[in-house]
């Protein structure tokens, strides 16, 4: 029978030493009287691609994205060179919230000084970093009545943070890795095609 598991704090693989495994090591077994020499010890991995938008065209796996056809109304684009998750962020809660201004953010339009605030507000800077894990966790920490979802792909399983609010109120991005944008999902049955997402629980953000 497995005793509970032991875990280390997620960090990047170069932070990641022998030093550091086998310090969680001796604590472990200086707090466990029942360890010996002839128990196992199964170690586990897990590996995820940090996101980090700096803002260019998507490509969706080599294709444009308005070459996919049922995803013209299932994904907004993020126009934006720069800031491209606070603009995805500003976006989509303009969708949820049916704010008056959501088809000019839509369009890059009086989106701006809304994203300029946001990032003043926050003092997130993603000038350095673009927006990843750390941005995300900060972004989802500011705007706590959401819950950010990130994926990675157009797939159920391809989800790389999830921000894990209870709420109904949930945002959705797309992520594209090669070009390193966010954009908005703004319909996910439609954007994965293959029915609702139930196994995460991610609903719509549409607002109808």
């Amino acid at each position: 029978m497995r005793d509970k598991a032991i875990g280390i704090s997620f960090r990047r693989k170069d932070q990641l030493s022998t030093g550091v495994i086998l310090n969680v090591w001796q604590n472990v077994t200086q707090s466990n009287s029942r360890f010996n020499a002839l128990d196992k010890l199964a170690l586990e991995v897990h590996s995820v691609k940090m996101p980090v938008g700096f803002g260019r065209e998507m490509k969706t796996k080599g294709r444009p994205l308005n070459a996919l056809a049922h995803l013209k109304t299932s994904i907004v684009k993020v126009k934006a060179a720069t800031d491209c998750l606070a603009h995805a962020l500003v976006i989509a809660i303009a969708k949820i919230t049916n704010d008056q201004n959501y088809k000019s953010y839509r369009d890059g339009r009086k989106i701006g000084p809304v994203v300029q605030r946001l990032l003043e507000t926050t003092g997130i800077n993603l000038d350095r970093g673009g927006g990843g894990i750390r941005e995300l966790t900060r972004f989802q920490e500011y705007f706590k009545e959401y819950r950010i979802v990130v994926f990675s792909g157009l797939n159920c399983e391809d989800i790389m943070f999830d921000g894990q609010v209870k709420t109904e109120k949930i945002i959705n991005l797309l992520y594209d890795d090669v070009a390193r944008h966010y954009h908005v999902i703004v319909n996910i049955t439609g954007a994965m095609a293959k029915g609702m997402c139930v196994k995460h629980v991610i609903k719509d953000v549409v607002v109808t």
